[in-house]
């Protein structure tokens, strides 16, 4: 056994379901689990009374958060971590989904297994550094020998908590789909492999640090015919998830109105795709019965701001999703769409997208708090992906934790709310970083690995796969 007690928090921000906020607060951890929480003043009468082996100086690490917020660790809903190597290429010109896909996708087909590999080194180290410790992703193409098990072995080595998608692409051009037919595979492979990927690394433990989920891409990539099969195949496994962009711009309304006679809802859900065990990325263009849908079915929806904002896909209407009692989460989404890989700068972007309003609703400045966003970015999240053992700081919940800086030069005059001033001020980096009990930040310093090697490898990788592409 192993036990780390973090004491002295300026806040410990729980999300528990009475969303309790501790002053000064501490928490103690043995090996990855949680098993106190209270004002740091009543640490030691705890620990007389319950636990006379663990007195303060008897902890394995103890390590002061003065000045520090600490919290669960946030959860990225969404994300396409190989998109690291492809930054900036049409996100500065403007280009909208549909256009940018179709000039990325060439360059894509040059992806190999140590592009995955070292992308999502990259993707996932960044993430960490911005306060995550869930990431599910979303590896929808697997050119040249690429395999979901090289994105999984860069999330072990991190050490962070992994829902990695097996998504798919099987609609190309040819049969009227928006890639070109060299990105798609046959779905016959996509499935065998989608098996392949559950039995050899899909988790459904509590407190698991890998499972599976099924993601095949979009209504404008894949057929109905591998959408019902997917349902059906992950519904054979407990606690296998499904996942797909949905309703993300007005161009994919078009697309699936001209298509299968549905709006891209509609179409979802006459292929099976709804309940717990379903999760939508972006939900951009859902009208106010589509909303109810969403809340009456319990299918839960990942919010990506930046993304819609930098490819001009529109403001997805959170506020009425969460009014209605829609599972809503985070998602930062691929890094060539976001250009960032930060989940408190998302956190920001959320609130104030939404205090921006949505179209044919009124805009009001208090139409998302700090605090609303925080919930999405933590038990929010992790009530998108099923989990019950983290997105809170509770006793017998997952170590998963991370503590902010809010005595430093950017939160100098916050201390009134420190909370807030996560959220409403310029995000920052992560102070400490705890994932399933083990230290992965500690004092602003990355742990898992040196970083400078990789980033140069991953730059390398970059250059050669546009060279390949010709850009």
């Amino acid at each position: 056994m192993t036990t780390l007690l973090i004491q002295n928090a300026e806040v410990l921000v729980t999300m528990d379901p009475n969303r309790l906020e501790i002053p000064l607060g501490s928490l103690l951890v043995e090996n990855n689990q949680i098993q106190w929480i209270g004002a740091t003043h009543d640490f030691d009468r705890w620990v007389n009374s319950q636990r006379p082996d663990l007195a303060r100086d008897g902890c394995d690490s103890i390590t002061d958060a003065q000045g520090c917020v600490v919290l669960p660790g946030l959860v990225n809903c969404h994300h396409h971590l190989y998109q690291t190597l492809t930054r900036t290429i049409g996100t500065g010109d403007g280009q909208i989904l549909f256009d940018w896909l179709k000039f990325l996708y060439p360059i894509w087909a040059e992806l190999t297994p140590e592009g995955v590999y070292v992308s999502a080194k990259i993707g996932l180290a960044e993430l960490v550094l911005s306060g995550c410790t869930t990431v599910a992703d979303h590896l929808y193409l697997y050119p040249n020998g690429s395999k979901i098990d090289d994105e999984i072995q860069a999330a072990q080595d991190m050490g962070i908590r992994f829902h990695p998608t097996r998504g798919s692409m099987s609609l190309g051009e040819s049969q009227g789909g928006l890639p070109p037919d060299r990105v798609c595979d046959t779905e016959p492979n996509i499935i065998r492999d989608c098996v392949r990927a559950i039995e050899t690394f899909h988790d459904p433990d509590p407190f698991s640090m890998v499972r599976i989920g099924l993601a095949p891409c979009s209504p404008f990539s894949v057929t109905e015919n591998l959408m019902r099969e997917t349902a059906e195949l992950a519904r054979h496994y407990p606690l296998v998830n499904l996942h797909t962009h949905l309703a993300e711009t007005k161009d994919e309304d078009r697309f699936c109105v001209e298509m299968f006679g549905k709006r891209p809802i509609a179409y979802a859900e006459s292929l099976g795709w709804a309940g717990e065990d379903v999760w939508f990325a972006h939900m951009v263009h859902p009208n106010a019965a589509e909303i109810d849908w969403l809340a009456q079915t319990r299918s839960g929806v990942c919010h990506c701001p930046s993304s819609n904002m930098i490819l001009a896909s529109g403001i997805a209407p959170v506020r009425a999703m969460v009014d209605n009692h829609v599972r809503v989460g985070l998602g930062v989404d691929g890094s060539a769409s976001n250009d960032g890989n930060h989940m408190l700068g998302e956190t920001r972007q959320a609130m104030l997208l939404q205090r921006v309003g949505w179209p044919g609703f009124e805009s009001r400045a208090d139409r998302f708090t700090a605090r609303e966003a925080l919930e999405l970015a933590t038990i929010g999240g992790a009530k998108v992906l099923r989990r019950d053992d983290i997105g809170t700081l509770e006793v017998g919940k997952a170590a998963d934790i991370v503590a902010f800086r809010v005595d430093d030069l950017g939160h100098a005059g916050s201390l009134a709310d420190p909370v807030a001033g996560l959220v409403t001020c310029a995000p920052t980096q992560v102070w400490h970083s705890v994932i399933n009990g083990r230290m992965v930040v500690e004092d602003g310093q990355f742990l898992p690995f040196e970083l400078p090697p990789v980033i140069e490898r991953h730059n390398q990788l970059s250059r050669q796969m546009l060279d390949r592409a010709g850009v």
